[in-house]
């Protein structure tokens, strides 16, 4: 006989998943309701309008994608882009490159411009090049964990505008631990997930759609043969997805609640009790919190003599890249956290595997105890693997800065 699902206890630090709100586990273990009960729609709405504050937008086409973080950026993509349409993706990590190969897989014509991985992007260079390459959309990832970079946004609405090309963007990393105005900023479409500054699981991905964004997913709209009425226009160039159809999901959420697939009720609870927990303590109130312990985690890595990877002026609030020392390897120290003190951190992709440990303080797990708990195992890891740190100074580091004993800008390692 199988044993029951028993999963050890462990302090995720790492670039997401995070241990989810345990308000969010509760809600998550809450009786299932049939998808057109009307308690059932009356949440589906109110979950609608909660995902709006924590865009920052007005925009009625706001939903739920049942799917992670993923199925969120694929509906964006190819809902918006029919085949041979342009698309410019501005590529400066891992997550760049999964939008160039999501819109490569939709058929549009993709162009990409790349920076080093620990940059980010001027504007005018993003400008240039939607100035040469003419797209339909540009697509760029707000906070790549994989670089932990932050991808200013806000002066590229107004570039899009200029030059009317749609503004797609991947917040999955970056909502909730950093700013993200929608509408203020001019975005179009912005997709999210729930596992990292959000504190809950992955498998909901929520998804915002502006009017202008809108339009084009009504001229490729389609209708179900099964569904469909006499009266109901079908395109003749419908979106190449049916599950991921954005247009479709739309009707399931509007007024006609047509139906599109069974709303998966247990990640809508889930959903709903990370907005509610983001709102209930304040947008900003949330972004200063994942400030804060981004600044003591950081504070105290480099108070261990550790470098930091990338521009930190550009870093997300919410995850540092820590280069790996070369007297120690990378995935041994991993192990020993995990191993002896239970608690999980990162490592990196492409040209980063093995060369950087992610941290992330994200989350329910953007707290001083879990920033001072790391750091202190963090050191006693390394100091057993054989490398010298300054005993207690990581965790003095970090608890000055929750004191306000130390300055906003901590640190300016390359």
């Amino acid at each position: 006989m199988t044993q029951p699902v028993n999963p050890p206890a462990r302090l995720l630090m790492g670039p997401g998943p995070i241990d989810a709100d345990p308000r969010v586990l509760r809600a998550l273990s809450t009786p299932l309701v049939g998808q057109y009960d009307p308690w059932m729609t009356a949440t589906m709405t109110a979950t609608q309008e909660l995902y709006r504050q924590v865009f920052g937008t007005r925009n009625d086409a706001t939903v739920l994608v049942d799917g992670t973080s993923r199925a969120g950026i694929e509906a964006a993509l190819v809902s918006l882009l029919a085949p041979g349409d342009r698309v410019l993706v501005p590529v400066f990590g891992r997550f760049g490159h999964l939008l160039a190969e999501i819109a490569t897989r939709a058929g549009a014509e993709v162009h990409t411009i790349e920076t080093e991985w620990g940059q980010v992007f001027p504007p005018s260079v993003i400008e240039d090049a939607v100035q040469r390459v003419r797209p339909k959309v540009l697509a760029i990832v707000q906070g790549d964990t994989s670089t932990t970079m932050n991808q200013p946004l806000d002066e590229l609405g107004a570039i899009c505008e200029r030059h009317g090309v749609l503004l797609y963007t991947d917040a999955t990393a970056s909502i909730g631990g950093n700013p993200l105005e929608v509408d203020a900023w001019g975005i179009d479409v912005a997709s999210a997930g729930l596992q990292k500054c959000l504190g809950g699981p992955s498998g909901s991905a929520p998804i915002t759609v502006s009017p202008r964004a809108l339009a084009v997913l009504d001229g490729r709209r389609s209708i179900e043969a099964g569904i469909r009425e006499a009266d109901d226009v079908v395109s003749d160039d419908p979106i190449r997805s049916n599950y991921l159809d954005l247009a479709m999901i739309l009707d399931y959420w509007g007024p006609r609640r047509l139906n599109h697939h069974t709303e998966a009720a247990s990640m809508l609870y889930a959903a709903n009790e990370c907005a509610r927990i983001l709102l209930e303590e304040g947008r900003e109130a949330v972004v200063d919190r994942h400030a804060t312990a981004g600044r003591a985690m950081l504070a105290g890595v480099e108070a261990l003599g550790l470098r930091v990877f990338g521009d930190v002026a550009h870093k997300m609030h919410n995850v540092v890249a820590v280069e790996i020392p070369d007297d120690v390897v990378g995935d041994e120290v991993r192990s020993a956290m995990l191993e002896d003190h239970g608690i999980e951190i990162g490592t990196s992709f492409g040209p980063l595997h093995g060369r950087v440990w992610r941290i992330g303080t994200m989350g329910y797990n953007a707290r001083k105890d879990t920033v001072v708990r790391t750091l202190a195992a963090l050191e006693h890891c390394l100091r057993r693997a054989g490398h010298a740190v300054p005993q207690g100074a990581g965790v003095d580091a970090a608890l000055d800065v929750h004191a306000g004993r130390l300055p906003v800008a901590v640190g300016a390692s390359a």
